[in-house]
């Protein structure tokens, strides 16, 4: 994925699907190093901060 989209799937209010490393994750923020911070969609206080090309659009 490209920061661009991830920043679109961020503001967007549709419920789309992203994986990293094969888990759904829920983006929380993107910023211009092209790194997110991400967590899991069943565990909310556990965040990552990952490489944006590593988010995959399901």
């Amino acid at each position: 994925m490209d920061i661009r989209r991830a920043k679109q799937i961020l503001s967007s209010s549709a419920d789309i699907t992203v994986h990293y490393n094969g888990a759904s994750v829920w983006i929380d923020n993107c910023d211009e190093q092209g790194t997110c911070t991400v967590h899991l969609r069943d565990r909310q206080h556990e965040k990552n901060t990952v490489p944006v090309e590593e988010l995959e659009e399901v």
